[in-house]
């Protein structure tokens, strides 16, 4: 794909834009439809078809898009910072009156002042978190606590290392790394190759330039093992956390408020 491809003679093509970004998460992660599956079918089981989602982290929206596919009744709110993810995630709903988008800094204590609500169903978040270490990751779980409402969840699909299995680990990688090196003969875009479309394209390249701005090339954290998380979460006031889906590098870890 090129900055052609996703440009019109308007603006910006924004499910053109979103399905790039699809394939290029794809691309780090080919199991990412089953986790955003497993997330929903436990929102249904714990809350129900018609939720109040605060989209934590939420990029372009890729959680809302399928909330909104799989259960049409629901709302929801998308936070973030990027200003180039936000711009696509906002052009791609700018019609739809079930979701707002509110740009905040999950590290600032006082992003949850901004939301449009007091309590959520459900707070969701995909690859997003593990940009942050643990004492902010920490502060921030102790945050989501008060926002989700008494039986409402939280879902966090993530990065989440066991330091214990590194033979594990090293194997799972290099055999990953390599069908990822495949897929990038075969075509794939990374993260970098897709950041330099967007700085090329017209509607898009402010955007992103104030989002390296913002974060550098690429933020990185502690990615605890599920075992902190879930910990974590029950410290803060959920009564219940555990995972309930996996890859061999992936976890995601459910709290039940």
């Amino acid at each position: 794909m090129t900055d052609t491809d996703i440009t019109t003679t308007t603006g910006a093509d924004w499910a053109a834009w979103q399905e790039s970004w699809d394939r290029q998460q794809e691309w780090y992660m080919p199991d990412r439809e089953e986790r955003f599956r497993i997330m929903l079918d436990m929102v249904e089981a714990l809350v129900g078809p018609a939720p109040r989602v605060l989209d934590l982290a939420c990029g372009t929206g890729s959680i809302t898009a399928r909330l909104f596919a799989r259960f049409p009744g629901a709302t929801s709110t998308g936070v973030d910072l990027d200003p180039a993810l936000l711009a696509i995630a906002e052009g791609t709903f700018a019609h739809d009156q079930r979701v707002s988008f509110v740009t905040a800094d999950l590290k600032d204590p006082d992003w949850p002042a901004k939301l449009p609500y007091d309590s959520y169903d459900a707070v969701l978040t995909a690859t997003a978190l593990h940009w942050l270490h643990r004492e902010p990751l920490a502060a921030l779980y102790g945050q989501v606590a008060e926002l989700v409402r008494d039986g409402g969840v939280f879902l966090n699909a993530d990065h989440m290392i066991d330091d214990s299995t590194p033979r594990i680990n090293e194997a799972e990688r290099a055999l990953r790394h390599a069908r990822m090196d495949q897929a990038k003969a075969d075509g794939a875009l990374d993260w970098s190759e897709w950041w330099q479309l967007a700085a090329q394209d017209p509607v898009l390249a402010e955007p992103t330039a104030r989002r390296f701005a913002i974060y550098g090339e690429h933020a990185e954290g502690d990615a605890p093992p599920a075992e902190w998380h879930a910990r974590v979460l029950r410290e803060k006031g959920f009564g219940e956390a555990r995972p309930v889906w996996c890859s061999p590098s992936d976890t995601l870890l459910l709290a039940v408020k």
